[in-house]
């Protein structure tokens, strides 16, 4: 049943775009690159954005009737939840930029306001109604647990605005992000199908059908971009898995290339405010080796083949 639900996500997605770039064209919904950004970018002005639609509609559609194919339906709502929750705040962003032309997009205060609000009914769901949810954060291939009690929705919040930032950030060559996240979702996967949480494996197959169906579009050279649409969307599901999965920790090794990109940023800023000295050629640190000489589809390779080591690693230490 899993591969079937699998199968149809990546047979409707890679069916849905060839419908949805042209449609995508005439709206005129297409990449504005930014002046700072590297040159070689400018040629992919224009490409349609907010691709991210694609699939996660397919996923809320097929995740629905997945519904009635599960025994816990509240972790299969939490999982939609996140996934329409913070589609909706990338899509307006997206919609801001691209359509009203305001290249800031949400505020930062509003994108956070929208984040803890989905947040804080997750939380309020999990704790309610999902009794084998542990209030707490496990240290990875240890018995070592911290009970956070009330202090745990501060947790999910941090955990969801952080991982849908960082896949944000990611979401910068063509392939990057999709090929990172396909590989993050079915460490996931395998985790969730040797513990047992099979609400978590049926949703994550669908996912991964989808993504596999958009990377089609979206490989160098990317014809579709997914957009905020797609890209917080995708950080606040694994961030939400993990969660689920009650190995959030873990998600910082399965997640590498998500949480470098991320640091990437913060020790750049952190540097040029203390001493007025970059450390990278430009953030986030795919931009450094594309301004190194590396060419865009090396770049990708290198980071999927660094979250697949990472994702090993990450399965090992989650069923130990």
């Amino acid at each position: 049943m899993n591969y079937i639900f699998l199968a149809a996500a990546l047979v409707l997605t890679a069916i849905l775009i060839p419908v949805l770039i042209p449609l995508l064209k005439r709206m005129k919904f297409g990449q504005s690159i930014r002046e700072e950004g590297p040159k070689s970018h400018l040629i992919k002005t224009g490409t349609p954005t907010m691709g991210g639609l694609s699939f996660i509609a397919v996923t809320i559609l097929l995740s629905v009737i997945g519904v009635f194919f599960v025994d816990d339906i509240y972790k299969m709502l939490v999982l939609i939840i996140v996934t329409l929750g913070f589609a909706l705040i990338g899509f307006i962003d997206d919609y801001i930029i691209v359509v009203k032309k305001n290249n800031a997009g949400l505020s930062s205060k509003q994108k956070f306001l929208a984040q803890i609000a989905v947040a804080v009914i997750i939380y309020i769901i999990m704790i309610n109604w999902i009794p084998d949810i542990e209030a707490g954060i496990q240290i990875p291939g240890t018995d070592f647990f911290i009970p956070l009690g009330i202090f745990f929705v501060v947790w999910i919040v941090f955990w969801l605005v952080g991982f849908s930032n960082a896949v944000n950030l990611t979401d910068g060559l063509d392939g990057l992000s999709t090929g990172t996240s396909i590989i993050a979702f079915a460490s996931f996967l395998v985790i969730s199908l040797m513990t047992g949480e099979m609400e978590v494996a049926l949703f994550l197959f669908i996912l991964i059908g989808g993504l596999i169906g958009f990377l089609i579009y979206n490989k160098y050279p990317a014809k579709l971009f997914m957009g905020d649409t797609g890209s917080l969307a995708l950080g606040g599901i694994i961030a939400i898995v993990s969660i689920l999965l009650n190995n959030s920790l873990l998600l910082l090794i399965i997640g590498i290339v998500f949480v470098v990109e991320t640091a990437s940023v913060m020790l750049q800023v952190a540097s040029y405010k203390t001493t007025g000295k970059r450390i990278f050629k430009m953030t986030p640190i795919h931009h450094h080796f594309e301004l190194s000489g590396w060419n865009e589809w090396k770049i990708v390779i290198v980071f999927w083949s660094v979250g697949l080591i990472a994702g090993i690693i990450g399965i090992i230490l989650g069923v130990m």
